[in-house]
């Protein structure tokens, strides 16, 4: 019943002096229920604010050449309006449906071209007027670079030459993006595939708001599938009509000169790659029965090889529905999955076919097959590769060498073989724990081969492969630069970061001769990109003079911390100090931000990571922003959440993420610059959980800022985060780790951010409605505060800068200047950083 439903009744059944009381009291009661809500988006102080709205610092794409590299301007955070454009969200996707592309994203505003032996930056001109880039792909001769622009009503493809730095329009048909990446070059520079929106696809489906009857699902026999908490599926036979209308897309092959040829027929196309040789394109179509228990990518596919002037060559597999894969890192689809082109070859394809039907639980000796179908596809598939466990992909080389990769969630175990394309031989490479970062031998350097795929770029008659990595070490991380001799398994390092900067490889620039392309920094001093000769051992030459995005924030003081828990576990955490602070002026209210991490050994838990010498990148979205407002900030303070052997790591969640947060306390106040009484913590997504369970589970803070976090554990039944027991298997640890089960254990106050279009697996926004409604019926101090359409990253800068307000009133209420916490009084009174 509304407020003015019950005006309306009063009026006609009490007197005129006795209406106007009552009037009054309920505008009091109302006024009083809604003074938690703020009306308008807020603004935080102008520390705070300023990191939301400065410029973004441009990234760099390098040429395979090394000689030339596209600066690309970011776009600053857009507005409130933006988000609130037209927006579907069907079988997993968030589409925009006036220009038929995906919904949310971060555009680059402008391209500049720079040689790397040069200072002039030159801007690419023929760009559109407020341009909106994405997609920015090098052609494989690097003579050319093509770009999707966006518009209100649509997006077109432009190239532009990067000898002139000109941009032009290629084709009049308007690009479909809603299902990825909308075009690819061919191998000759000259043209690409391209998915377009077909020429008179007919209007948009009406939508009825009439149904011909119920929505069903059935699961006739009793199948057994676990569905993890998906968002944004199908409801409706009119949703399916929406998204298939939206999804469908015309490939064809575009020539630079705007000639466009079909292949194949209109359809729900998840992919269209070209074959390395340019021959062929291998088309991925998604077609019926759809689903409404998953998203598109678990829909029926079929894969198709088509020939480059439009004919159809050979269907390779047809897949099935895919309801009942099993929700593990270790489940896998049956049948067979993932087709991709041999980067090294003219035109071959390759796939995987689980051997244990996609489940972890049955016992097997290998996991998966890998087999390869060469052009013109008429032979039988062969077999080439069997792996012991899930199969993650091939590095290709050449026809002599290759890298194969598997892993096995369940023992964090990763192993790396070297294949010969030829025969088809392996050999163990590296057999290790992908949890060990200290024993991670570093990623291999590729280069783009005649077809412009990326291959590894082999030296010294295919035995020696140049690695660079990010160095973790007990002194923290020092990237690296190393050879590998396949034969021998032998590394000789050629150089590491050292201090007192730190400097990471980006790019190969001349194997032979040992040049690299690497980003430096320091604390003060933002990264910038150097040409460093390895062999000559000279100071490096520095190509980029990106300023200091936030100059008024220099001063600010870090330090890498490195202490125990009880239990013996290596912690680590960043300390951030405000600028000009001294240890005489005594400790500070103190700011905790974290996110766990799962382990299945105490020596991988105890890892350092991250470096005393990175560049203190103070960004609005974590903790350290609130450096400016006089905090000490534990930053990234590490939460490990270890089970060794057969035991669960979640099996003693609780009594491990109250120990780690002590210890980063303990270690802060002897330090003498955290003051104990005034700590408060937060986090985001499991962050979030983490805060809620900190409050459920410890009197260690003062309060908390929890952000769109899942709480009910409930809701989440087959599994969340690491943890793949059901409910039904381990209730006692999904309600011990519950908040909403333990909401009458939380004494402290609590802050909850949401996004209201919350798309993430298991973080609904009702996790934080339910949680909060909870929360008051114990009369706890609470504030919910829900964002409009911001998914489960919040994008808008009106949205971020009253995220900041909220979170600098609540500090500044319940941490800094902390005061007896009411049920009813003190909540509704904070709102932010007046």
């Amino acid at each position: 019943m509304s407020l003015f439903t019950t005006i309306s009744d009063l009026s006609r059944s009490v007197g005129k002096a006795r209406f106007a009381l009552t009037l009054s009291g309920l505008l009091l009661q109302a006024g009083l229920a809604g003074a938690q809500d703020t009306p308008t988006y807020q603004t935080p102080p102008k520390a705070l604010a300023d990191l939301v709205t400065m410029p973004p610092t441009p990234t760099v794409s390098l040429s395979d050449k090394g000689d030339v590299m596209v600066i690309l301007e970011q776009a600053s955070a857009p507005g409130i309006a933006e988000l609130a454009q037209p927006e579907l969200k069907l079988a997993g996707l968030r589409m925009n449906p006036a220009n038929n592309g995906p919904s949310r994203m971060r555009y680059i505003t402008g391209l500049k071209i720079k040689k790397l032996n040069a200072r002039e930056e030159t801007p690419v001109t023929g760009l559109p007027a407020s341009a909106l880039i994405s997609y920015v792909q090098w052609s494989p001769d690097y003579s050319k670079i093509a770009f999707a622009n966006s518009t209100d009503e649509r997006i077109d493809l432009y190239v532009a030459d990067v000898a002139t730095a000109k941009a032009t329009k290629v084709g009049s048909a308007a690009l479909n993006a809603t299902m990825g990446i909308p075009f690819r070059w061919l191998s000759d520079s000259r043209a690409l595939i391209v998915k377009t929106v077909p020429a008179g696809r007919g209007n948009t489906p009406e939508m009825s708001r009439v149904p011909a009857g119920p929505t069903t699902q059935a699961n006739i026999g009793g199948k057994r599938g676990q569905a993890p908490t998906y968002q944004d599926l199908l409801k409706s036979p009119s949703d399916e009509k929406q998204f298939a209308y939206y999804t469908t897309a015309q490939v064809v092959r575009l020539s630079l000169d705007g000639q466009a040829t079909p292949i194949g027929q209109p359809g729900i196309i998840a992919s269209a790659d070209p074959s390395p040789d340019g021959k062929y394109v291998m088309i991925e179509t998604v077609h019926t029965p759809f689903s409404y228990l998953v998203p598109v990518y678990r829909f029926p596919l079929r894969t198709d090889v088509y020939a480059s002037t439009g004919a159809l060559i050979k269907t390779l597999n047809d897949g099935p529905l895919q309801e009942s894969v099993p929700y593990s890192p270790d489940g896998a689809p049956t049948g067979p999955r993932e087709f991709a082109w041999r980067a090294d070859a003219p035109a071959s394809v390759y796939y995987t076919v689980a051997q244990d039907n996609g489940d972890p639980k049955v016992k097997a000796d290998v996991r998966d097959k890998v087999f390869l179908v060469e052009a013109p596809f008429s032979g039988q598939p062969r077999e080439i590769y069997a792996a012991q466990y899930r199969f993650e992909g091939f590095e290709w080389g050449n026809e002599t060498m290759a890298l194969a990769t598997e892993r096995w969630w369940q023992t964090r175990k990763m192993l790396t073989r070297t294949v010969n394309p030829t025969s088809w031989q392996a050999a163990t490479l590296f057999d290790r724990s992908y949890e060990d970062r200290y024993s991670n031998p570093g990623q291999p350097d590729t280069r783009h081969n005649q077809y412009g795929r990326e291959v590894l770029n082999l030296l010294a008659n295919n035995e020696i492969l140049m690695l660079n990595g990010q160095g973790a070490s007990p002194e923290g991380d020092r990237p690296f630069v190393s050879l590998l001799n396949l034969k021998t398994k032998q590394t000789r390092e050629l150089w590491r970061s050292a201090a007192p900067y730190f400097e990471r490889p980006v790019a190969v620039l001349d194997a032979a001769r040992q040049v690299i392309l690497t980003t430096r920094e320091t604390p003060d001093e933002n990264p910038n990109y150097f040409v460093r000769n390895l062999k000559a051992r000279i100071a490096p030459v520095q190509v980029t003079a990106f300023p200091h995005p936030y100059p008024q924030l220099k001063g600010v003081q870090k330090q890498q911390l490195r202490y125990k828990r009880a239990d013996g576990v290596d912690l680590t955490a960043t300390l951030y100090l405000p600028a000009g602070y001294k240890k005489e002026q005594g400790p500070l209210p103190t700011f905790l931000w974290a996110y766990p991490a799962e382990f299945k050994s105490k020596d991988a838990a105890g890892q350092v990571s991250g470096s005393p010498y990175q560049f203190n990148r103070i960004s609005y979205w974590g903790a350290a922003a609130f450096v400016t407002m006089g905090y000490a900030i534990l930053d990234n303070a590490s939460i490990p959440i270890v089970g060794e052997g057969d035991k669960e790591p979640n099996d003693t969640y609780v009594e491990q993420l109250v120990s780690s947060a002590k210890a980063a306390i303990d270690e802060g106040v002897r330090l003498g610059v955290v003051d104990s009484s005034r700590v408060g913590v937060g986090g985001h997504s499991y962050g979030a959980f983490m805060t809620a369970n900190l409050l459920s589970h410890s009197k260690l803070f003062k309060a908390g800022i929890a952000r769109s976090g899942a709480y009910n554990r409930t809701l989440t039944p087959f599994g969340f985060q690491n943890e793949q027991r059901t409910y039904w298997q381990a209730p006692e640890v999904y309600n011990t780790m519950s908040p909403f089960m333990n909401a009458d254990k939380v004494k402290t106050p609590i802050l909850l951010v949401h996004g209201e279009a919350d798309n993430n697996t298991g973080t609904f926004p009702i996790q934080s409605e339910r949680y909060y409604n909870a929360l008051k019926s114990f009369g706890v101090t609470s504030k919910l505060v829900l964002l409009p359409y911001e998914s489960h990253g919040y994008t808008a800068k009106e949205s971020l800068l009253h995220m900041l307000w909220e979170m600098n009133g609540w500090l500044e209420a319940y941490v800094k200047n902390p005061k007896p916490a009411t049920a009813a009084g003190q909540a509704g009174k904070v709102g932010g950083g007046k």
